[in-house]
């Protein structure tokens, strides 16, 4: 059945950034039939289902295209650990591990992750993660759009950022392909095309030169995605040129790894010269804005984009909040340029929505225009921090929270509606992540990690 939903503001994120006010868009099956003034949408469909959304806001589903769901499981711990900007680099982003998990786990993990995306407004998601077969099921069934990327390395030993001799294990990596490859064939293209199987090298120095090689054949081999951590952290960049004597973009580069179907995620520990080869490559950098913030880091942004890089956006670790990594993008790179008035509301819109999905692969995703994918969100505006609406981009961009996001739509079909749920168990979820992050913590505090302080009771051993 054609759906119409009108009356309201539509934010559509095309080439001229247009707004249209008391307005309707019909959806027929996954995709944008029409968008106009109310009455004649209206007229043109008279036997559509119709939605009022009178005091609502229309606009493209968010893509995050950097995040690891089953590290929700790390919420408020590894926030305030992070490693240390200046030398000596040891390597890993948190003293403490991440608890080891039973495939069960991470699927409850990765459905909280899947959860708070959903109720941000999320409609597209690149998961980046091993053995990402252990709950790819579980996500097509959200109904959400996937690019799973499944990861290869070949170092061992140590973690990012750690400029100690490199212990190559040429079969770890090798393993790692083989995973790629058998998800590609499993997983690829289910859930009517929703599901999609890219690769991702967890970065440069957890990489040998061979094994990058082997995944950029893959890559065209498979015609895929593929992804890599980038320039995060400063120990990464001494690693890379102690075991290299290169910068990362540079080693790279030399590799011939960068093209316009890579998404380098961060970007932030990098000289102008690596900006500059990432832009002439036209990649796709992901702006890990609250993770940054985090961390006290921040990329240049408008000089990677300036130099051609396509700027989109993810929330990274921990949590899933698309509305609250767009803010603080904006405010970040606000700062950073000492600039009150660029980036625009309506560029940080855009990376949040239509850059990202240009990122995946679904150049007619991610903006609202008759005959794109019917991704789409509704946001109340009737809430005191957004009133008085005037201008709604800037509005919802400055002032919305997650809560405000009522209903979500992908490929047509709804996934919440007006504040509900329809395509997960919200409250077994939560309950059943509560139950094993205390079981899984315990667990490790049992060795010899010591907990950090005002840590819950009931996740101590």
């Amino acid at each position: 059945m054609t759906i119409v939903i009108h009356d309201a503001a539509i934010v559509t994120v095309d080439d001229a950034d247009s707004v249209h006010y008391k307005a309707a868009i019909a959806i027929e099956g996954d995709r944008i039939a029409a968008i106009g003034p109310s009455a004649e949408v209206l007229a043109s469909y008279p036997a559509a289902e119709k939605i009022d959304g009178s005091g609502k806001l229309v606009m493209p589903g968010f893509a995050n295209i950097h995040t690891h769901f089953t590290m929700t499981l790390a919420r408020g711990v590894f926030e305030d650990l992070s490693p240390s900007h200046k030398p000596p680099f040891t390597g890993g982003l948190s003293p403490i591990p991440l608890p080891e998990m039973t495939p069960d786990e991470r699927r409850a993990f990765a459905l909280l992750g899947a959860l708070e995306a959903l109720r941000s407004g999320t409609t597209h998601v690149l998961e980046d993660s091993n053995d990402v077969d252990h709950y790819a099921g579980a996500l097509a069934d959200t109904g959400m759009r996937f690019l799973l990327a499944e990861r290869a390395y070949d170092r061992i030993g140590t973690s990012i950022g750690d400029p100690a001799p490199y212990q190559l294990d040429r079969t770890l990596g090798q393993n790692h392909i083989r995973n790629i490859e058998r998800n590609h064939r499993d997983w690829n293209g289910k859930a009517d095309g929703r599901m999609r199987i890219a690769i991702s090298a967890w970065a440069p120095d957890m990489c040998s030169p061979e094994l990058l090689q082997d995944l950029s054949a893959l890559q065209k081999q498979l015609d895929t995605r593929i992804t890599i951590h980038l320039n995060q952290i400063w120990g990464e960049v001494a690693a890379v040129r102690a075991h290299r004597n290169r910068l990362p973009t540079e080693y790279l580069a030399d590799l011939g790894f960068l093209n316009d179907r890579i998404i380098c995620a961060h970007c932030r520990c990098m000289e102008p010269s690596e900006e500059k080869l990432l832009g002439e490559a036209k990649v796709n950098v992901s702006f890990n804005s609250a993770i940054a913030a985090r961390r006290g880091l921040s990329p240049r942004v408008a000089d990677l984009e300036k130099y051609g890089c396509n700027i989109g956006m993810g929330s990274d670790n921990m949590a899933e909040d698309m509305v609250e990594v767009m803010r603080t993008g904006l405010f970040m790179e606000r700062v950073r340029r000492e600039d009150g008035r660029e980036p625009t509301p309506e560029q940080a819109l855009r990376w949040a929505t239509r850059n990202g999905y240009r990122a995946l692969g679904v150049p007619d995703g991610g903006w609202l225009a008759p005959g794109n994918k019917a991704d789409l969100v509704m946001i109340d505006l009737q809430r005191a921090h957004l009133i008085p609406v005037l201008r709604v981009v800037s509005d919802f961009v400055h002032n919305g929270q997650a809560g405000d996001v009522q209903s979500v739509m992908v490929d047509g079909k709804w996934l919440m509606k007006d504040g509900a749920v329809l395509t997960m168990d919200e409250d077994k979820i939560l309950r059943d992540a509560q139950r094993i992050a205390n079981e899984a913590w315990s667990r490790t505090f049992k060795t010899r990690f010591k907990p950090p302080a005002g840590f819950s009771p009931d996740a101590l051993p």
